[in-house]
């Protein structure tokens, strides 16, 4: 019987969650009950500790700070101009606009590592844009879900912090480990989109050339730089200074989000209604994490108690699966469960389980951090439940329906898993980098 009751727990929870309970409160609430009737009210003294040493962990700060530098940047009309001069230098090719969209979408994610408001700032921008201009809405679609997406690989990225965090791996690593599968991923975006435009020119035109007569000469040059300084500037500080050295995450963070607030004020978008606005969103959404942090906490204190994961360990080693066997399970477990549930709530119920069985099997826990995050990275696309499907639905044209975005995302889920695979095949993309910078 008490073998059972691990696997009783996980039952409860993920069917409440199944039923639309709220997550943050369904995890605590479910440990809390579970926890009273295995160890009585002894559970209630450990469970405090426990939170209090989660909460105090230095590391965690930086998570409101990340947020706040992105919604502060996301206030300063950076990224409008962005896609706007992006637009004017990739518009001489056929598929110039939604390159464009992915060279902005790579930028933001960079800059501010926030999904939605990525997602809901270029449908804005972009979309009615790009229909206009001939372009499939399929393609369109998919295009500015997938190029949102790229804040969570890219760093600085809120899941590289929480998965650094849970795997006990250094941030700085995480974020240096990310940078080229990142960066490939951008890669196969642009060949997907070439290959579109060559094949289907209909679905994604060039720009007329009458709009980009004047974009050329000395005012091309002003308004690029113009463009790409300010994020370029805040990159540098914040993910230059930890590749250097120089910073920890979190004060590279603390760094990034007054960055973020003098780019605003130089843009002249800096009032006292933004500063409110980008405290109470960078409230509500630390809020959220933080929530879920602590009811993730009890549901792992439960779980240990239980032997569930001595349980699981002797199952998978009884079960004889190699390490490659037992990752491509996780794999899988991970992209369905992205199908119903937000990437958070994967980041805390299922990597604390299997951590300990990856570190048992000797198998390097930064390396299956990107993975993780590359996996996760999915649950943002793929339908019923993924956000940035739900983001640009929300601020889409009456005539794109949600069958079209539906419909676009397809192929780049297929690009993602792609991805997730060579990484898989080639785990030098993500140790390379961090071994090169340690080395110096």
């Amino acid at each position: 019987m008490a073998e059972m009751m691990p696997l009783l727990l996980f039952i409860t929870l993920f069917a409440m969650l199944m039923f639309g309970f709220p997550v943050a409160f369904t995890l605590g609430g479910v440990s809390l009950i579970f926890g009273y009737f295995t160890f009585g009210m002894d559970f209630f003294n450990l469970l405090p500790l426990r939170i209090w040493g989660v909460m105090t962990n230095y590391v965690m700060i930086a998570v409101p700070l990340f947020v706040f530098m992105g919604v502060m940047l996301e206030k300063s009309g950076l990224a409008e101009e962005l896609l706007e001069t992006m637009a004017l230098l990739f518009g001489r090719v056929r598929g110039g606009l939604a390159i464009s969209v992915v060279v902005v979408g790579a930028l933001l994610a960079a800059s501010t590592g926030i999904v939605g408001a990525t997602v809901v700032t270029m449908g804005l921008l972009s979309l009615p844009t790009m229909i206009k201009r001939g372009y499939s809405p399929e393609v369109a679609t998919g295009t500015i879900c997938s190029a949102g997406t790229l804040g969570q690989i890219i760093p600085p990225s809120i899941v590289l912090v929480l998965l650094g965090s849970i795997l006990g791996v250094s941030i700085g690593d995480m974020f240096m480990g990310a940078v080229l599968p990142g960066f490939m991923l951008v890669g196969l975006y642009f060949i997907w989109i070439m290959t579109v435009a060559l094949f289907r020119p209909k679905a994604a035109p060039a720009m007329p050339a009458e709009e980009l007569a004047g974009f050329t000469g000395w005012a091309m040059i002003a308004r690029l730089l113009r463009a790409f300084l300010p994020p370029f500037a805040l990159i540098l500080c914040v993910l230059g200074s930890i590749f250097k050295g120089i910073a920890s995450p979190t004060e590279a963070a603390a760094v990034g989000a007054f960055g973020a607030t003098f780019l605003t004020a130089v843009q002249g978008k800096f009032k006292y209604k933004t500063l409110l606005a980008v405290m109470k969103e960078t409230t509500a959404l630390t809020s959220m994490v933080f929530t879920i942090l602590v009811g993730a906490t009890a549901f792992g204190l439960v779980f240990r108690g239980m032997d569930g994961d001595v349980y699981l360990r002797e199952l998978i080693v009884g079960s004889n699966l190699s390490p490659y066997t037992f990752l491509a399970v996780v794999m899988l477990v991970v992209f369905i469960a992205g199908f119903f549930i937000d990437f958070i709530e994967i980041t805390f119920i299922i990597v604390p389980v299997v951590a300990p069985i990856f570190q048992h099997m000797g198998i390097d826990l930064l390396w299956i951090g990107i993975l993780l995050a590359m996996n996760l990275q999915t649950s943002f696309l793929t339908p019923p439940f993924g956000f940035a499907l739900f983001f640009l639905k929300g601020v889409a044209p009456s005539n794109v329906t949600t069958a079209h975005i539906y419909k676009g995302i397809i192929p780049f889920i297929i690009i993602q898993l792609v991805a997730l695979t060579i990484v898989i095949l080639f785990p030098e993309m993500v140790t390379w980098l961090p071994g090169v910078m340690t080395a110096n």
